[in-house]
This record gives C-alpha cells, sequence and structure tokens, in this order.
C-alpha cells in the first residue's frame, strides 16, 4: 500500500484512507504485536481529555487495536493528568518515572520516558493539544508498520489550519517546520526533503528503534529521530501517512525562536564531522523593542538510549 516517489526525493508515502481498522486488527493478530499510544501532555486540560477519550472509544472498545493509552504529563499545573486519567488513559508523572535516571524538562523527555512504562511493541505518539484530528491519526500511522517489517519509523503529515476567533482562515502552518527544518535538511540531509512534516507531533516507530536512539529532551526529538534513523538504516526505513487536517494552538513567533534555537543545535550536532551541537550556552536571548533582553533556555541535553536502561515494565512503574 506504499506509493514510492522514484529517485532522489523517494519516502514511502499513503494516505490514512489506505489503513482500513479491521485489515489492521488481523495484521496486528498475525505479528502478535502490541500498541502504545503515547501522549505527552502539559498544561493542556482543555485538550487532552478530548484526544484521550476519541482513541480511547475507537480504538481500545469499539475496535481494540489499541492495547494502552499513555499520557506522560510533565509538571502540568492546570489538571492535565486529572482530565487524562478520567478519559481513559494510563497518567504517568515525567519526573516520578525512573527518577534514579534524574528529570530534564521538555517534550523528548516525556517521550524518552515513556520507553520505561509501556509495553508496545508499536508506539505512536500524539500530541495533547489537537483541536481538529480524528483516531485515524493512530490507524494511519500504524499502518505502515504493520504491514511492512522493514519500516521502522513513520511521520505523518496534514494541512496545519490555523485559527482565528474559532473559525479555520488558512492551511498554511508549520512556521518552524518551512523556515528551519526543511531547509536544514534540503541542505544536508537532501535525501529527506521529502519528508513534508519532519516536525510532525504524531508518528509512529517501532520500539527497538527508539530505545537504540539518543534522544533530545525538548523539541528536537523529531527531527533527531528522523535523521538518526535516517543514518543508521536508510530512507527505506522510512514512511509517511498523509493524516488530512490538523488544527493546534499556535505559538508566538518570539516563543518559537527557541524551538528553532534547539532545532539548529540538535541538527548542527548530526551533521557530518561536526562535534557537539556548536553552541556556547543553552540560553537564548533575545533583544526586545524597549532595549531589554529576553533569556530563554534552550534544552541541549540528550538521553542515552533507553534500551540498555531499561527494567522490567512492572518495576519501573
Amino acid at each position: 500500500m506504499l506509493a514510492e516517489t522514484r529517485g532522489w526525493l523517494s519516502t514511502r508515502t499513503s494516505t490514512h484512507h489506505d489503513w482500513g481498522v479491521e485489515d489492521l486488527r488481523e495484521a496486528k493478530e498475525r505479528s502478535g504485536s502490541r500498541v502504545s499510544v503515547v501522549i505527552p501532555a502539559k498544561n493542556e486540560v482543555a485538550t487532552v481529555g478530548a484526544v484521550v477519550a476519541g482513541i480511547v472509544a475507537e480504538l481500545v472498545r469499539a475496535a481494540p487495536l489499541v492495547d494502552e493509552v499513555v499520557v506522560i504529563d510533565s509538571d502540568s499545573r492546570d489538571g492535565t493528568a486529572d482530565a487524562a486519567r478520567e478519559a481513559g488513559a494510563v497518567v504517568r508523572a515525567a519526573a516520578e518515572i525512573r527518577p534514579d535516571l534524574g528529570t530534564n524538562p521538555g517534550k523528548g523527555e516525556a517521550i524518552w520516558k515513556s520507553l520505561h512504562v509501556t509495553s508496545g511493541d508499536l508506539l505512536v505518539f500524539v500530541d495533547a493539544d489537537l483541536r481538529l484530528w480524528g483516531p485515524h491519526f493512530v490507524t494511519g500511522l500504524l499502518g505502515p508498520l504493520l504491514d511492512d517489517p522493514e519500516v521502522l519509523l513513520v511521520k505523518g503529515f496534514y494541512d496545519r489550519v490555523l485559527r482565528s476567533g474559532g473559525a479555520a482562515v488558512s492551511t498554511e502552518g508549520g512556521r518552524v517546520t518551512e523556515l528551519v527544518a526543511r531547509p536544514m535538511l534540503d541542505l544536508w540531509w537532501p535525501e529527506l526533503a521529502g519528508v513534508i512534516q519532519p516536525l510532525a507531533g504524531e508518528w509512529g516507530a517501532r520500539r527497538p528503534l527508539m530505545e537504540s536512539l539518543q534522544v533530545p529532551t525538548g523539541y528536537g526529538v523529531e527531527i533527531a529521530t528522523l535523521i538518526d534513523t535516517f543514518a543508521r538504516h536508510g530512507l527505506d526505513a522510512i514512511a509517511q501517512v498523509d493524516l488530512g487536517a490538523r488544527a493546534h494552538e499556535h505559538q508566538k513567533d518570539h516563543d518559537l525562536a527557541v524551538m528553532a534555537a534547539e532545532l539548529l543545535a540538535v541538527t548542527r550536532a548530526r551533521c557530518p564531522g561536526a562535534e557537539g551541537p556548536g553552541v556556547r550556552a543553552d540560553v537564548l536571548q533575545q533583544h526586545t523593542r524597549d532595549g531589554g533582553w529576553r533569556e530563554r533556555k534552550v534544552p541541549l541535553v540528550e538521553r542515552p538510549p533507553a534500551g540498555p536502561l531499561r527494567l522490567d515494565i512492572e518495576e519501573a512503574r
């Protein structure tokens, strides 16, 4: 079911319509796989309950395809954990998972910590702040993993809908994607230029892959996983799926600058011949119009591969 674009931009591409739930259930039974959906969350009380409830209702109860839905709560202060738990998720506080390994703030940290408390052979990561989405996000990402054992990583892509006053006004989104991530890939990893949304928060992977990779603790986790998978396993290990449309809250430009700085450091560390992130400090200084400065923390910590550190699931819990 994976269409291939030939040439140096080849990336295996499909659409979520290609992957029916019943076909996926049969493929899962044949493979003997377990599926974990992981939702990293911080202060997303307004949306996380609906995301969890939709997945649980459609893919756990109605058509049992997903074995566990786990929300990794990153120090939320707004009731995110309670909302997720009431909707049917297993909720774990990131800081309380393997405290012997310490804790860091960030999305990548939540994903890395999830490897210590989930049991799925196939992992699907979904953002907690989604407002326009559907359970087909999960089935679409599982499709290539269940269809082809050579596929190790699946990236989602979609129309990213900007919202103003509750109305969808544009499908132009992903400012950091278009202005930072894709140009960097085009320049240094041109084989990955066909990956439409390398920073997509909806993606799937096989556990052995994730447990073998070094994981940035912040927003660099997605692009690092993409680059490292390509470097180790080649382009044939990567697929992408059109998930339709997606809407979520968008950050202001000066907040996105921190994400951009982290992506620059993460990719710089992975450039051929590079040693380390190539930055002098983990603080981004932003000059303000009134002559002052904003100092913003840039997460530069990377976690080692989780596989050698992983305990028995019950012990980790």
